[in-house]
């Protein structure tokens, strides 16, 4: 069941007697864990129904215990074992899962992994609960998370300016998140668009030195405009590190790579096959497709994976970043 699905029926309230919220994006499994603990027991009967266990701090035989009791003038309780890749022997719990009460609600929310899933434990949950993996989305995929996430509040974003924040904040959506809505609670209530300038203002991103003008200069072989940029960022190096800009260059031509093969090569089918939700986000695609050719672009991505080995130190005792981004961006681009 994707994210959406299972939240949708939480709010339901159709529950499942277990559920395993595994995986290495913690955002997504503490989300649907704070759902449950929301929605499944109301407020007044909680101290009765609802338990939170840390799977460090408990074991197999006391989780299957307290999920075969019954809950107290409730028609549910709720058990929710945090930390659960700590939890010892977790397969144990496989003895539970041939008879779960439908009164129990039973989360496992289990961070930084996955359970075995040739093992019978995950066999049973998939069987009788819901099994959810929360994977880390690619940085290429933020901007859109960032666009949806907004559009819940209520408000409007530009692809800049979620590539913007994308660039500064990266991939870990907790954090991402935190920023975003700490950079609501400061924008004017009138506003309906985050724009750049409410970034730059608020946040201290440039609206006009950052990632997203670069990438647009060097699909553009702007050559002049790329060198400003490179400029600045040699100037701010704590805002613009090298190893953010080598990402977001590299995520861009692996895509080129991938565009290549794409039987459309119009906005829409590039689109479709970056799976980007509109045909807006496929235009410096377009672009690029004339401006580099397939050849050029696997030899950009050697260059990127050169320079990313060079400032990390690897052949280069003593080159700083700045002239580092200067030369890869003049070879990129000629």
């Amino acid at each position: 069941m994707s994210f959406e699905q299972i939240k949708k029926d939480i709010v339901s309230r159709k529950f499942h007697p277990i559920y395993l919220l595994m995986g290495d994006e913690s955002y997504y499994i503490d989300d649907l864990t704070n759902c449950l603990l929301d929605k499944v027991i109301p407020e007044t009967e909680r101290d009765f129904n609802q338990t939170i266990l840390y799977g460090s701090e408990t074991d197999v035989a006391t989780v299957i215990t307290l999920a075969r009791s019954f809950p107290m003038m409730s028609d549910h309780q709720l058990i929710v074992v945090k930390e659960a890749q700590s939890l010892k022997k977790i397969e144990d719990l496989e003895i539970y899962l041939k008879n779960p009460l439908s009164s129990t609600i039973l989360v496992l929310n289990y961070k930084n992994g996955t359970i075995d899933k040739r093992k019978k434990l995950y066999a049973g949950i998939e069987k009788c609960g819901v099994v959810f993996e929360s994977k880390k989305i690619p940085d290429y995929k933020m901007p859109a998370f960032i666009t949806s996430f907004i559009s819940t509040k209520g408000l409007g974003i530009d692809q800049k300016s979620a590539q913007m924040l994308t660039d500064y904040l990266g991939n870990d959506l907790s954090k991402v998140v935190n920023e975003i809505e700490k950079l609501l609670l400061s924008i004017p209530p009138s506003e309906k668009r985050i724009t750049a300038e409410l970034i730059e203002y608020n946040i201290g991103i440039s609206k006009d030195f950052n990632n997203y003008e670069l990438l647009k200069a060097v699909v553009e072989k702007n050559t002049f405009k790329a060198n400003q940029i490179a400029d600045y960022f040699e100037k701010n190096p704590k805002n613009n590190p090298l190893i953010v800009t080598l990402v977001v260059l590299f995520n861009f031509f692996s895509n080129l790579m991938i565009c290549y093969w794409a039987k459309d090569k119009s906005e829409n089918g590039i689109a479709a096959e970056l799976g980007f939700r509109n045909s807006y986000q496929a235009k410096d695609y377009v672009l690029a497709l004339k401006s580099y050719n397939a050849f050029k672009t696997m030899e950009i991505m050697s260059l990127l994976r050169t320079y990313d080995a060079k400032c990390k130190g690897v052949d280069n005792p003593s080159t700083p970043d700045g002239e580092l981004l200067r030369e890869l961006l003049f070879k990129i681009m000629h």
